[in-house]
């Protein structure tokens, strides 16, 4: 067995996958000898711990991030590894709930953004977040999962009323960095596990 095929068989352990388990994307790591797979795995490992937030946050994050990018492999690993964190049903519908809401969030405010036009920012939105309004995440927690769906989502609008929203909150840039890194990383893992 090659090092990039033992590579990829841990990678798929830490998420629950059969060894064997191949897709588009590993085949062609595998086919290619990828150096970039123990990149990846090294990197996906990253996500499950932080120096800015607990382990419940981080898989609570990541979860969130799963959910936006519609990839069910990550989706279920992360809902494990939450429950195993201690999440609560109620917390882990949220970081589901939270990714949906910030998607409607993310195209309505990009395009008032886009446009430019103060029509649209006096047309009133009609859409329900109440959500927002009492987190059983608590406001901070559920700020920095906007904050990362956004990031994703490439709402610079929502990211920077985010950003500033949890740092009034009494959050750290360190925090903020983390969170976005999380995602981003997630996001680049789901290319690969799907």
């Amino acid at each position: 067995m090659s090092e990039i095929t033992e590579t990829i068989q841990e990678l798929l352990n830490i998420v629950g996958l059969n060894p064997d388990y191949r897709n588009e994307s590993i085949h062609l790591l595998e086919k290619g000898n990828s150096r970039y797979v123990r990149d990846l795995k090294l990197n996906f490992s990253s996500t499950l711990t932080s120096a800015h937030m607990t382990e419940k946050e981080c898989a609570l994050l990541a979860l969130s991030i799963a959910v936006n990018n519609n990839n069910k492999v990550l989706t279920e690993f992360f809902e494990k590894h939450a429950l195993a964190k201690e999440a609560t049903v109620e917390e882990i519908a949220e970081a589901a709930g939270c990714a949906s809401l910030l998607a409607l969030n993310n195209v309505f405010y990009r395009f008032r953004h886009f446009t430019g036009k103060e029509k649209y920012t006096q047309i009133p939105a009609r859409v329900r977040m109440q959500l927002m309004s009492s987190p059983v995440t608590g406001k901070e927690f559920f700020e920095l999962m906007s904050l990362a769906v956004s990031a994703v989502n490439g709402c610079e609008m929502c990211v920077n009323a985010h950003e500033k929203s949890i740092l009034g909150l009494g959050a750290t840039e360190e925090r903020v960095f983390d969170a976005v890194r999380i995602a981003s990383i997630v996001t680049s893992a789901g290319k690969i596990l799907y």
